[in-house]
């Protein structure tokens, strides 16, 4: 990609300075979807290895997830709400069509010094936050908060037991800085998109392409469709392919991986393409059992908490990688 005005080495000079999560209160179980739809806690563990997610209240909203899963960030980081200079929200569930979901984030926090917008690449929404951060650090900025953030109950048909035993709510929070000698910083990141196979994940109602009518309320079409199958064997060969690619980049072994923090979407999806790169167990990180897959916050949610559990230590070789729908997916190799 060509870096207009930015020289190329300038732009591995960024770090992850600070993580953040937030997860809301109720705790919805497989046993919980038992009772609505033809579903068994067996069948859902054994297809995806979700045994419970989280589900935010009716009156807590994408915006508020955020603004939490910010301030452990902001806190972690050991800087204040006015040095953030910059806030990305990435969200396929913002709190309105417009304004931003980092607007409401900035007015929340008293962010009063920074600017912000959203992104949208759904499940990658955080790796392509960090990657367009990273270059914004490249051109001056000093804190750059990256927060992925979704409230999916509301997106999910509850007569779809296909779909609706799938996802949660959550949010998960970066602060990017400038990186030195005496700091872990982003080794190579990889990004990508085929907009041919949009199709097969979406969300087919609600903007200009089809309008929510009576009628298409009716047939559901406002709700998360997705053909599984299919997503299923490109989200494997996309992640397996960019994670590759950010190891040539980096001009790194994978046998260096400390760490891999995956999208947490699907046990099945992690285990096949951790096997096709030859990762142990041990260097995979996974909690999707407890959250399911909550998109762009997943990877946020996942990477705060192996920070906090003392997974991850400074020093360490750590790859981040997702695949959503666009299909998008994308990686970060990072050194703590």
């Amino acid at each position: 990609m060509e870096n207009p005005g930015i020289q190329e080495e300038t732009l591995h000079l960024c770090r992850i300075a600070g993580t953040g999560s937030y997860v809301p209160e109720r705790v919805v179980t497989n046993a919980d979807f038992e009772k609505i739809v033809d579903t068994s806690d067996a069948w859902i563990v054994e297809r995806t290895g979700i045994r419970e997610r989280r589900f935010a209240a009716e009156n807590e909203f994408t915006s508020d997830m955020a603004t939490a899963a910010a301030r452990k960030a902001i806190k972690n980081a050991g800087i204040t709400v006015e040095d953030i200079d910059m806030i990305i929200v990435t969200t396929v569930s913002p709190d309105n069509i417009f304004p931003s979901t980092a607007a409401r984030v900035q007015n929340n926090l008293g962010a009063v010094n920074a600017i912000g917008f959203d992104l949208e690449a759904a499940c990658a929404g955080l790796i392509y936050g960090i990657e367009v951060g990273k270059r914004f650090i490249a051109t001056g900025f000093k804190n750059i908060l990256v927060i992925g953030a979704e409230k999916l109950s509301g997106m999910m048909d509850m007569q779809d037991r296909n779909t609706c035993i799938l996802f949660g709510d959550g949010a998960g929070a970066v602060i990017l800085q400038r990186a030195n000698q005496n700091t872990g910083r982003i080794l190579a990141t990889e990004l990508g998109l085929d907009g041919s196979r949009a199709e097969m994940l979406q969300v087919p109602a609600g903007g200009s392409r089809l309008r929510p009518t009576y009628e298409v309320l009716d047939a559901r079409k406002q709700y998360m469709a997705m053909r599984g199958k299919e997503t299923f064997r490109y989200a494997v060969t996309y992640m397996v392919d960019c994670a590759r690619k950010v190891f040539e980049k980096a001009n790194c072994l994978v046998e260096k991986l400390t760490l891999a923090i995956p999208h947490q979407a699907n046990l099945r999806i992690i285990q096949a393409a951790a096997e096709r790169l030859g990762l142990r167990d041990d260097q995979v990180f996974l909690n999707v059992a407890k959250y399911g897959n909550t998109s762009s916050a997943s990877v946020g949610i996942a990477l705060d908490e192996a920070v906090t559990s003392g997974r991850i230590h400074r020093g360490d070789i750590v790859l981040l990688v997702a695949f959503g729908s666009g299909f998008s997916w994308g990686a970060v190799l990072l050194e703590w």
